[in-house]
C-alpha cells in the first residue's frame, strides 16, 4: 500500500481512497458521539449551513469548534459531550479542520475519517479493502499538525503490522502545538474546552469501529463502521 500525506492545501485530485485526520478534536468527538450512541453525522461546509440543518431538523444537534457559538450545541469537546443525550440523534458539525479536510475529498471512493481512538479500527478497514495506495488528510494547521501526522502514521504503520504500539506516536501527539493550545485555553478558561479533553483524545484503539463518510441526500455523511 503506497501512502502519501497530505495537508489540505496540498491535495491536487481527489483520491482513490482518503483517510481524513482530526485528532484534538473533531473526530475524537465524532468517535464518542458514535460510541454514546448517535446514528450519523452529517458534515456542514459552514456555520450557517449547520444552524439552517438544525433549524429544519428541531431533533438534530449541532456541533462546531472553537469559541461558544449561539445555537450550536458543543464546541467540539469529547469531554462535554458526555452531558448530552446523543442516543438515536443525527448530528451536524462543523470545524475548520476535520469537517473541511473530509468535504475536500468527498470524491474518495472510501473515505475514512479518524483520530487515535478508532485508528486501529481504521488500519482493520484498509487491510480488508486492500487498496494499492492511500492519501492521509492531515487536517491540521495546514498540514503540519504534529498530532494528525503522527496518527496518520500509525494508522499506516497498523496496516502493516497489526501489533505496533501506539506509544510513540501518542507521545509525539503528547508534545504537539495543538495540545499545548487546548492546554493553554484552560489556564486563560475558554469557553468549551475541558480538562479531560486531551487525555481522551491521546487514547488509542479506545473503539471497534471506524468511521466512513458517503454521499446522502446532498450531503458528506459520517456512519460508524464495525470491525469486529
Amino acid at each position: 500500500m503506497r501512502t502519501t500525506f497530505s495537508g489540505i492545501p496540498g491535495l491536487s485530485a481527489t483520491p482513490e481512497v482518503a483517510v481524513v485526520v482530526d485528532v484534538m478534536r473533531a473526530f475524537t468527538v465524532a468517535a464518542w458521539a458514535f460510541r454514546r450512541g448517535a446514528e450519523r453525522i452529517v458534515f456542514a461546509e459552514t456555520l450557517d449551513e449547520a444552524l439552517e440543518l438544525k433549524a429544519r431538523q428541531p431533533n438534530w444537534l449541532a456541533f462546531q469548534d472553537g469559541p461558544v457559538v449561539r445555537g450550536f450545541d458543543l464546541a467540539n469537546s469529547p469531554a462535554r459531550l458526555r452531558a448530552l443525550d446523543v442516543r438515536g440523534r443525527t448530528i451536524v458539525q462543523k470545524t475548520t479542520a476535520g469537517t473541511t479536510g473530509a468535504l475536500a475529498v468527498a470524491g474518495a471512493r472510501l473515505l475514512l475519517c479518524a483520530s487515535f481512538v478508532v485508528a486501529g479500527a481504521t488500519a482493520a478497514v484498509l487491510r480488508r479493502a486492500r487498496p494499492a495506495a492511500v492519501t492521509f488528510v492531515v487536517t491540521g494547521d495546514g498540514g503540519r499538525a504534529e498530532e494528525d501526522l503522527a496518527c496518520a502514521e500509525y494508522i499506516a504503520g497498523c496496516v502493516a503490522d497489526d501489533g505496533l504500539a501506539p506509544g510513540p506516536f501518542v507521545a509525539r501527539a503528547r508534545l504537539s502545538h495543538a495540545a499545548a493550545r487546548l492546554a493553554e485555553g484552560l489556564r486563560l478558561g475558554w469557553e468549551g474546552v475541558h480538562p479531560e479533553d486531551v487525555p481522551l483524545c491521546l487514547e488509542a484503539d479506545t473503539f471497534p469501529f471506524a468511521m466512513a463518510a458517503a454521499r446522502e441526500d446532498g450531503h458528506l455523511v459520517l456512519r460508524p463502521v464495525s470491525v469486529d
